[in-house]
């Protein structure tokens, strides 16, 4: 009795633990499932959405930019692509050397991919190459059951129909680089994104992009698609339209292909509006578009005629005798010029022990201002250089549009340069020195100005004195208003005279440019820039000529014009570089275009 009494009691000790332990466990495993199921309800849903949800950005079309008659400048392009899965894609490696059975697969490619897998998580699909021909994509579909993780999608490519015409004007679009994020630029994780590089296509990068859309997919276990769940549409680009007139262009631009290397702008001297831009030699856009090779970008990059440098807007040349005309209207502003006074010009001024030398080597006698702009006497600008001082040149530079930026809607270009006393000093820590005014007073010594900043100073002079600042981009609504610059009108009105002089008076510079049709007669002044010193010596003995001088050490000739003469509302600036002489060979240039541009009259008038 008492051995069964101790076995019930030991029975009941054990069925007393082993249901503690069994209600312990129990209540930890409740304890863990409330855990899970209540507290760490929405963190695991997360989890499990993304695991079953792929989210993939849709590429937004990029807006079109066309000239001012509706004519295409960049358009885009259907465009086939070879895309990757991240998510399908077990050896990277592998993958790319199957596809390269069918497509080529450049080492440059191979970085990019696999820095863009690195990038997006295997979030986004991740282009292998685009532009594909429709025999690559069927060899690539026949065999893709061989090809996990790669597909094909229909996307949009830049082109741009006038090739290298306008490509310094509209500019040209590329892929997103380590460059541009360190500018502040983002891109999107999209296959073949593509942002603005230069000119117009990265001025207004932000407007032509658009807003991507985006797309949710439920995906199975093995990363196939089962369904699409939410899709927003992305919103394109704005179109934008140019004030370029491309027919203009296209003319400027094959008067120019004669010249190794050479710039041309031609504006509304009352609006702004830019209707032609050419530098030459000019390159093609459409091969950046699809990437450039490393060859072709070295060919651009080193060639000495600097195809990628805008030369309008970012080339700075001496202006030679173009910039006679600030020193001419910083005389008569400054009351320090009477137009009328006559000035003996010997072919040269002594100043101290240094000798300034005419162009013209017998001298021009007596002139007054007129007949010193019409036969662009350095003599004559010497002596107002003297009277007005480097500080006055510097302030009427100033005002006319020189030493600064014009204001143009480009993401970039050069400020030219316009000395002054304050500048030298600053700059190279010594005092200033009359030999350095007259050199300024006739365009040369320290003084740089680019072509569009001389068409900006004509238009200013010509249009009545006022402020005008260039555009590209045709403003909505109203057309710009300009300040006053505060001329006074006769001093206007002698300039233009004298300018008129320089080309359609038997003594002016450019006589050998005018035109018989006295409706679309010009004005302007003509430069020739000395990039080399000469020697007492060969001056002595006869200064050489730019043919019988290497390229390099040639004048570069320059010529700034306006017209029609009765009422002027066209300006040109055209630069020749190492071309010689600006009556002989930029001239005649200007005269043309103002001439096909007056013919086209893209203000309307």
């Amino acid at each position: 009795m008492s051995r069964d009494s101790n076995k019930a009691r030991l029975f009941t000790r054990r069925t007393i633990l082993i249901g503690g332990v069994k209600v312990g466990l129990l209540s930890l495993l409740s304890a863990r499932l409330y855990y899970l199921q209540i507290l760490q309800n929405e963190r695991l849903r997360t989890l499990a959405e993304d695991n079953r949800i792929n989210l993939r950005l849709l590429a937004p079309s990029r807006g079109q930019i066309f000239d001012r008659t509706g004519a295409p400048l960049a358009i885009n392009q259907q465009n086939y692509r070879v895309v990757l899965l991240p998510d399908q894609v077990n050896k990277l490696d592998d993958i790319l050397k199957k596809i390269a059975n069918y497509v080529e697969v450049s080492d440059e490619s191979i970085k990019r991919i696999k820095n863009d897998f690195k990038r997006n998580g295997g979030v986004n699909t991740v282009m292998v190459c685009d532009n594909l021909t429709w025999e690559q994509v069927s060899a690539i579909s026949l065999h893709m059951p061989k090809l996990p993780g790669v597909d094909i999608e229909v996307g949009e490519i830049r082109t741009y129909p006038y090739g290298g015409v306008a490509a310094h004007a509209v500019g040209y679009v590329g892929f997103f680089s380590p460059e541009d994020k360190k500018r502040g630029n983002k891109g999107l994780s999209i296959p073949g994104f593509r942002i603005g590089k230069s000119a117009i296509e990265r001025q207004y990068d932000k407007a032509l992009r658009g807003k991507p859309g985006d797309l949710q997919l439920e995906m199975n276990a093995h990363g196939r698609i089962v369904r699409e769940l939410t899709r927003h549409e992305p919103k394109s680009g704005k179109d934008i339209h140019l004030t370029i007139d491309v027919g203009l262009q296209q003319f400027v631009s094959n008067r120019l292909k004669s010249e190794r290397s050479a710039a041309a702008v031609i504006m509304d001297i009352h609006t702004g509006a830019v209707y032609a831009l050419v530098s030459h030699p000019t390159f093609d856009p459409n091969v950046f578009t699809y990437g450039i090779d490393q060859k072709s970008w070295d060919d651009l990059s080193h060639n000495k005629r600097l195809p990628l440098l805008n030369k309008v807007l970012d080339g700075v040349y001496a202006p030679g005798s173009t910039f006679k005309l600030v020193t001419a209207m910083a005389g008569l502003d400054s009351g320090l010029c009477n137009p009328k006074e006559k000035i003996y010009c010997t072919g040269h001024l002594d100043v101290g022990n240094h000798r300034f030398h005419c162009w013209k080597r017998g001298g021009h006698g007596p002139v007054n201002l007129i007949e010193a702009v019409a036969g662009s006497c350095d003599v004559y600008f010497y002596e107002m250089g003297k009277r007005i001082g480097i500080d006055r040149l510097h302030a009427m530079a100033k005002r006319l549009g020189l030493a600064q930026k014009t204001g143009i809607d480009f993401p970039h270009e050069r400020t030219g340069l316009v000395p002054s006393r304050a500048w030298k000093m600053a700059t190279r820590g010594a005092s200033w020195n009359l030999g350095e005014t007259l050199l300024s007073s006739i365009g040369q010594g320290y003084v740089l100005t680019t072509p569009l900043q001389l068409a900006v100073a004509a238009a200013r002079i010509s249009n009545g004195g006022f402020a005008v600042k260039p555009h590209m981009f045709i403003p909505s609504g109203k057309q710009p208003v300009f300040k006053s610059l505060g001329f006074d009108r006769q001093h206007l009105k002698v300039l233009v005279e004298a300018l008129t002089a320089s080309v359609n008076s038997s003594k002016g510079t450019a006589y050998g440019a005018r035109t018989e049709n006295e409706d679309f007669a010009m004005a302007g002044k003509t430069g020739t820039a000395q990039v080399r010193r000469i020697s007492s010596s060969e001056r002595a003995g006869g200064v050489r000529s730019n043919d019988s001088l290497p390229w390099k050490e040639r004048d570069h000739a320059l010529f700034v014009g306006f017209a029609p003469i009765k009422k002027p509302r066209y300006v040109a600036s055209v630069i020749v570089e190492h071309g010689g002489s600006g009556a002989r060979v930029a001239a005649p240039i200007v005269r043309d275009i103002l001439v096909a541009c007056q013919k086209r009259n893209p203000a309307g008038t």
